[in-house]
This record gives structure tokens, C-alpha cells and sequence, in this order.
């Protein structure tokens, strides 16, 4: 595993980003997102809208991912955050979703969020599932068919829950 900086994600990073971003939510694999979202309209939902969005770079500056993290619900259900994360294709494999989510549980906690849930892990995703159950995330829930897979139709989607560490 490489060594990683994480930094705030700036206008120029998104700009990096944005092929990445596009790719992934193209292949409708693994991001309900709309697949001809617009550049605009991704940099509100991954950069502006969040509480954090934070950008993965090796030594040398290349970008290898990028997270955010968000209140998960307002109000009452404000102390439980939630997070995406995207990897560079050429970075896949090489712990790089480890670190982000590892940086996002430390920057949760500082922003005072209690617990982190993801609310829609595509089951067909098996190395982000197995990825979070081995850093702590639970399965609470499974929703079946919730996610049009682009090759395998119609698949389940898994609610992920932990509750960070101290709490």
C-alpha cells in the first residue's frame, strides 16, 4: 500500500475527479446515481453539498480516490453520518478504499457524528461488502431488487451500520 495524503477536496480536485466519477456512475454497478449526471450536478451532490469531501493522493499527488461524508438524516438523526467512495481505476487493489474509509471514521468523529451507515451497498459488491464487514460495518438490513444492476438486473442492497469508536 502506497503512502496516502488526504486533503479537502478543492474546485481543480473535482476537475481530476470527474472522470472517475463519470465512469463508475456509467457503469451502474455500484452508485445509484444517474448515469448522465451532469458535471455541475455531480460537484454539488460529491463537493459542495457535503459536510466533508476529502481527496486520496500518493506521494507524488496523484489523485487515487475521493470520499464525502454527510449527516445521514437531519435533525434528530443528524448524529449518524454517511459516506461514498470512489477509487481511481488504477489504484483499485491497493488499499486505497481501506485508507478512506479508515480516514473517514477519524474526520466523523471529529465533526462529533456517533455512528457511520451506508444506506444502499449494492450486494453484487462483494469486495466493498467483505471491505466494510472487516472494518466493523454490520449488515442491518438487505432491500431486495433495490438496485438495477447494468449487467445483472435487478439486485439487493445492503443498509450498513457502525457505530464509531468511544460511543
Amino acid at each position: 500500500m502506497t503512502t496516502l495524503t488526504f486533503t479537502p477536496m478543492t474546485e481543480d480536485d473535482f476537475a481530476v475527479f470527474w472522470p472517475t466519477f463519470q465512469a463508475i456512475v456509467a457503469a451502474q454497478e455500484t452508485y445509484a446515481i444517474e448515469p448522465s449526471i451532469s458535471i455541475e450536478a455531480a460537484r454539488q451532490l460529491w463537493l459542495k453539498a457535503p459536510k466533508a469531501s476529502v481527496v486520496a493522493k500518493d506521494t507524488s499527488g496523484q489523485l487515487l480516490g475521493a470520499y464525502y461524508l454527510k449527516a445521514n438524516a437531519a435533525g434528530p438523526g443528524d448524529h449518524v453520518c454517511n459516506c461514498g467512495y470512489m477509487v481511481a481505476p488504477a489504484a483499485r487493489g491497493k488499499g486505497v478504499a481501506r485508507a478512506m474509509c479508515e480516514h473517514s471514521q477519524q474526520q466523523a468523529q471529529q465533526l462529533g457524528f456517533l455512528a457511520m451507515q451506508y444506506n444502499a451497498v449494492v450486494a453484487t459488491n462483494e469486495v466493498a461488502v467483505a471491505l466494510w464487514q472487516k472494518l466493523g460495518f454490520s449488515i442491518v438490513g438487505t432491500v431486495p431488487n433495490a438496485f438495477r444492476h447494468a449487467q445483472l438486473g435487478f439486485v439487493d442492497t445492503h443498509v450498513m451500520y457502525k457505530v464509531l469508536p468511544g460511543h
